[in-house]
C-alpha cells in the first residue's frame, strides 16, 4: 500500500516557496531602484512616475524605454565582467538580481 500524501505539508512548502519568491522580487525591485539612481526621488515622485509608465499605451515610448533599460543592464554587465570576457567580445550574462523591465527609466 502506498504512503498517503501529506497535503498540509505540501501546501505549507508551496506557501513558503511563494513567500520567498515574493520577498526576492521585492528585494530585486529595491536593488533596481538604487542601481538606477531612482532612490533619490521621493516615494510620491517614484510612485507617480511608475503609474505613468504603467498607464502608457504608446508602444514607441515603451519600446524606447525597453531599449534604454537593456542598454543600462548591458553596460552594468560589461562593467562587472572580468577583463578576459570584455576583451573576448562575448556577451556576458545579466546578473540574476537585476532583470530588465520594460518600464525602465527614460524620457516620458
Amino acid at each position: 500500500m502506498r504512503k498517503p500524501r501529506d497535503f498540509d505539508a505540501e501546501l505549507k512548502a508551496l506557501g513558503d516557496k511563494a513567500r520567498d519568491l515574493k520577498n526576492r522580487k521585492v528585494q530585486q525591485l529595491g536593488e533596481l531602484v538604487i542601481a538606477t539612481g531612482a532612490d533619490t526621488l521621493t516615494a510620491h515622485e517614484l510612485a507617480g512616475a511608475l503609474i505613468v509608465l504603467a498607464e502608457t499605451k504608446d508602444t514607441r515610448k515603451t519600446e524606447a524605454w525597453a531599449r534604454r533599460g537593456a542598454a543600462f543592464f548591458q553596460s552594468r554587465a560589461r562593467r562587472h565582467a572580468p577583463a578576459s570576457e570584455r576583451d573576448a567580445g562575448g556577451a556576458p550574462a545579466q546578473p540574476d538580481s537585476a532583470q530588465p523591465v520594460s518600464g525602465g527609466t527614460g524620457s516620458a
